[in-house]
């Protein structure tokens, strides 16, 4: 088991659009405010994605990531942790870019392609600012997301290149075979940063019996040589969350992941996101870590280090 449970913030994401909530930060200046919030209000690693300051539309453009990732690593200590995800609308290359120019400690990389789905969420939107969202969100009801293992052979070279910790994104159990397989070939190296996904629109869905079922895949296939995270998207994260903190493992919130506080209350911060899940798990003894900690669980080379 984990000796501390590393709260991730995921600060604003390119799932959702400006249209469904008046607090998803969207500028630099915003990005940044809400992960040094965050930060303060228990998180010890911030994923960062960048948009558009006029309009809140998805980019991978790295003068955003070098606005807010420098604001950030100057007034705070948490671990940044940067997309290759981007956006399931965007080429590998687009998706790499940030990641090359600035080294970060930890980047992200998703374990497989799947389905990808956000329409959905058209159905709960009364009315659009912006004429980007609507088919943006309709253009996934036929969109594969694009992980191949050449496109993370290619996101791996990068990130050894650059000294980056990669954090493996698993959105089904097929997912961790995939890990399993490039840590066989000695392309990743122990500790594994895994992070759970419950919950997307085309891949496993959120129950506890799932998450049983993916930690007690990567158990098999990876022993003590990894650490784990989980995701819970929507009305599930806190909840999902905590079981995976009872169970040993870290866990992620924030606006990326979920709009809500709870049932029917937008939230209006990542902070208070943060602030809620540590609350829960301190109340039920489990220690949480710090940028300090969660660097030496992680073995993380250092801010020191990146290209900030």
């Amino acid at each position: 088991m984990q000796a501390q449970c590393i709260i991730n913030c995921a600060v604003t994401g390119s799932i959702h659009v400006p249209s469904q909530t008046p607090y998803l930060p969207i500028t630099p200046q915003q990005i940044a405010d809400e992960a040094v919030g965050a930060a303060a209000a228990g998180a010890a690693t911030v994923h960062l994605h960048a948009r558009q300051p006029d309009s809140g539309q998805p980019t991978m453009n790295p003068d955003l990531f070098r606005e807010f990732c420098q604001d950030i690593s100057a007034r705070c200590e948490a671990v940044i942790c940067i997309t290759t995800g981007g956006a399931p609308t965007m080429s590998i290359e687009e998706r790499m870019t940030a990641v090359q120019q600035f080294q970060p400690e930890l980047a992200s990389v998703n374990m497989g392609s799947i389905n990808f789905g956000i329409y959905p969420q058209l159905e709960r939107i009364k009315e659009f600012r912006h004429d980007w969202e609507a088919p943006y969100l309709d253009g996934t009801r036929d969109l594969v997301f694009k992980n191949t293992f050449q496109d993370q052979e290619r996101v791996f070279a990068i990130m050894a290149d650059s000294g980056t910790r990669p954090e493996l994104e698993c959105y089904d159990v097929g997912h961790i075979y995939n890990t399993a397989y490039w840590a066989d070939k000695g392309v990743l190296q122990p500790p594994l940063w895994i992070q759970f996904i419950l919950g997307i629109h085309g891949a496993i869905q959120p129950s506890v019996r799932n998450l049983l079922f993916m930690k007690e895949t990567a158990d098999s296939l990876f022993g003590n040589d990894y650490l784990w995270s989980v995701l819970a998207a929507g009305r599930h994260e806190f909840g999902l969350g905590t079981v995976g903190a009872v169970l040993g493992g870290s866990v992620r919130v924030g606006l990326e992941d979920n709009l809500y506080l709870r049932k029917g209350e937008l939230a209006r911060s990542n902070a208070e996101m943060v602030a809620k899940i540590k609350r829960l798990v301190d109340e039920l003894g489990i220690q949480t870590a710090g940028p300090r900690e969660a660097r030496r669980l992680l073995q993380l080379k250092g801010k020191d280090q990146t290209r900030f």
